[in-house]
C-alpha cells in the first residue's frame, strides 16, 4: 500500500471553505483511503490507499468534498517518495533557522512555458526562487505576505499551485514516513 500526501488549496482561509480537519479525515476514511491523518487547519492530509494515482485521488478527493460540503477545492497528491525528493532537493538550506522564510509551490504539473523572466524582475531584494521538476522553492527573507513575487509565481509558472512553508512541508514528510514504517 503507498503513502500519499494530499495538500488541499484554499481551505479554512478567510472564513471561506471551512473543512474541519476531523470532518475531512471521517470523509476520507469513508472513501477508502487508509490512515488518514492531518497536519493543521489547512488542508495537509497524510493517508495510505494501493491501486491508485495521483490525478485519480485528485479528482476523487476533490469530488467527495464537494458532495459533501458543496465545495471543491483544488487537490494537489504527491506520493511520499516525491515529497521526500522535494525536501532533499532544496536549494535554500537557510530556511533550517527561519522555515517561514522558504515556501514550496507544489505544481500540478511541470510548467512547459513559465515565465521566469517575469519571476525574476518581481523578485525583491533578498528574494530567491528555483523551479525544480513540479516544486517552485521560494525563499522571501522579508516576508512571504508582502512577496509580490509569491503574489504573482502561479500566473506566472502558468499551471495551478499551492504552497506551503519549509516547516509545514517537513512536519507532512515525517508523518508520511511515521505511516510508510
Amino acid at each position: 500500500m503507498a503513502t500519499w500526501v494530499a495538500f488541499l488549496r484554499g481551505i479554512n482561509v478567510g472564513g471561506n471553505h471551512i473543512l474541519p480537519m476531523k470532518e475531512l479525515v471521517a470523509l476520507l476514511g469513508k472513501e477508502g483511503l487508509n490512515d488518514v491523518a492531518t497536519y493543521i487547519q489547512s488542508g495537509n492530509v497524510v493517508f495510505r490507499c494501493s491501486k491508485a494515482t495521483a490525478p485519480a485521488l485528485e479528482e476523487r478527493i476533490g469530488a467527495a468534498v464537494s458532495k459533501q460540503h458543496g465545495f471543491q477545492p483544488r487537490v494537489l497528491v504527491v506520493s511520499a517518495a516525491e515529497l521526500g525528493r522535494a525536501v532533499t532537493a532544496n536549494p535554500f538550506p537557510q530556511a533550517d533557522a527561519d522555515p517561514k522564510q522558504l515556501h514550496l509551490f507544489f505544481l500540478a504539473k511541470k510548467p512547459s512555458s513559465a515565465n521566469l523572466d517575469a519571476l525574476r524582475e518581481l523578485a525583491a531584494g533578498s528574494e530567491a526562487f528555483e523551479l525544480i521538476d513540479k516544486v517552485f522553492y521560494l525563499y522571501t527573507p522579508d516576508g512571504f505576505g508582502v512577496s509580490k513575487l509569491a503574489a504573482r509565481a502561479e500566473r506566472h509558472l502558468g499551471v495551478d499551485a499551492t504552497a506551503r512553508n519549509w516547516r509545514t512541508v517537513g512536519k507532512v514528510l515525517e508523518m508520511a514516513k511515521r505511516l510508510e514504517g
